[in-house]
This record gives structure tokens, C-alpha cells and sequence, in this order.
């Protein structure tokens, strides 16, 4: 069965896109089919996967609105060895236009029926907001991805997500499950960084990733160059991190790494 699953939180600048990026390049690198979803129209997962997101002809616009099949949309990633769903700025537009559209929150979801079958994973990298489109994903996923990091207002954002998934859960999509919380640009000498990961531990238990993601120059810098960590610099820090990550989630659906 194919897992769908929605890396977001309303809180900015807490690696959502820098995590749908390499996951989904680390679990290609295991063999695995893996489809990435950019529904952020600041575009950067699709820059981050080495597609120009300013030569676009389709684009996750087009993917919502429903004129084409899911299918034309898709782009190869061949830095990633991933396959991809571009934006661009387009999809702002998106969020006006669905205004006026029957079954509005479930355009998503319909659309990755059509080729959820090809994928062992596919990841909805979501905007930093709570919009049509973050609703979208939602309605869309299996279960959600919380990247945090770990500091005081991080906490604050947890909590108005989870309760923004637990009105989605009694809504729209009952089965909409917590798929687990990372930790990421992990300074382990920073002393608040480790008592708010204490407290994670304490509050969400198993539900928390043993992999965390650390602060890592590398990490930061593939991007720039359209690639993932594992092509960037495949031993840097970030990258064996996003390797683990892939590694622990396998695991813990019980599948060999």
C-alpha cells in the first residue's frame, strides 16, 4: 500500500522542504518508487530537485485544477532518482480559483489516485501556512510529517497543528494519522534545544524519530545546486541523517532497509 504522507508544519523555516528533498532521495536510494509532491509556491523543492521552476509548462496549478492528467505533470528528478510534481508562483493563484470549485478540499487526493499505485511513498511537501492548499494535502495524506526544531515557539506551532489535523481527522479525512516528529538543525550544545527534545520524548514518545537532523553546512548548501545532501556530498552529516531517517521509517513498518 502506498504511503502518502504530508511534511508540515504552520511554523516556517523548520526544514519541511530540505526533508521532502532528501527523504525522498534517500528512499529512492533504496530501491524504493518514490513520488514528491511541491505544494509550496515558493517552489523550492522543485529548485532543490534540480527542475527550473521558472520553465515550467505544468505545474501542481494545473494538478489541482484538474485540466490535465497527473500523469503529463510528472518530471524526473535524475539528481534525486525521484519523481516530481513542479510549482511555481502559479499555485497562489490556486487558492483563489478553488474558491468556486465543487469538493474544493479533496482536488489532491483525486488527482494522485490516478498514480498512487506506481509509488511505494509519495511526500506532499506543504507551504508554511494553513491554506486551501495545506488543507488539500492533508485530506490527501495517510498520515503526517511534523519537522520541528527544537526550541520554545516551536512548541506553540505544534500545538495549532495538531489540533489543525484533529479537526481535519473529524472532517474530511478519518484516517489521517501522526506518521512521526523530527527533530531538525539539532545543536546538541544548545541547552534549550535539549530539554525541548526532553519534552517531545516525554509528550509523543514512540511518535518521535530517533534520527535527528543536525545543523549541517552541507545540508544547507545542495539546494543552491538543485541537488539532494546524498548528491551533494553523500558524507556529510545531514545526508547519513536522512539516510537513518529512511532506514528508521522502513523499519518501523517493517519493511527491510
Amino acid at each position: 500500500m502506498t504511503k502518502i504522507i504530508a511534511i508540515a508544519n504552520q511554523k516556517g523555516g523548520v526544514g519541511k522542504t530540505t526533508t521532502g528533498v532528501n527523504l525522498a532521495a534517500s528512499l529512492a536510494a533504496t530501491k524504493r518508487k518514490v513520488l514528491l509532491v511541491d505544494l509550496d509556491p515558493q517552489g523550492n523543492a522543485t529548485m532543490g530537485s534540480g527542475i527550473d521552476k521558472h520553465d515550467l509548462s505544468l505545474s501542481s496549478y494545473d494538478l489541482l485544477m484538474g485540466e490535465h492528467p497527473t500523469a503529463d505533470i510528472i518530471l524526473r528528478s535524475e539528481e534525486g532518482g525521484f519523481d516530481l510534481i513542479p510549482t511555481n508562483t502559479d499555485l497562489t493563484g490556486a487558492e483563489v480559483a478553488l474558491l468556486d470549485e465543487m469538493a474544493r478540499e479533496i482536488r489532491l487526493r483525486t488527482a494522485l489516485e490516478q498514480v498512487q499505485d506506481n509509488y511505494d511513498f509519495i511526500f506532499i511537501d506543504c507551504p508554511p501556512s494553513l491554506n486551501m492548499l495545506t488543507v488539500n494535502a492533508l485530506v490527501a495524506a495517510t498520515s503526517v510529517m511534523i519537522p520541528m526544531q527544537c526550541e520554545y515557539y516551536a512548541l506553540e506551532g505544534l500545538t495549532a497543528l495538531l489540533e489543525t489535523i484533529e479537526k481535519i481527522r473529524k472532517y474530511l479525512n478519518p484516517d489521517l494519522e501522526i506518521e512521526g516528529l523530527l527533530r531538525t538543525m539539532y545543536d546538541p550544545r544548545n541547552n534549550l534545544a535539549t530539554q525541548v527534545s526532553a519534552q517531545l520524548m516525554e509528550h509523543f514518545g514512540e511518535k518521535v524519530y530517533r534520527t535527528i537532523i543536525p545543523r549541517n553546512v552541507r545540508l544547507a548548501e545542495a539546494p543552491s545546486h538543485g541537488m539532494a545532501a546524498l548528491a551533494y556530498d553523500k558524507s556529510s552529516t545531514g545526508a547519513v541523517a536522512y539516510l537513518a531517517l529512511a532506514g528508521e521509517m522502513l523499519r518501523r513498518d517493517g519493511i527491510a532497509a
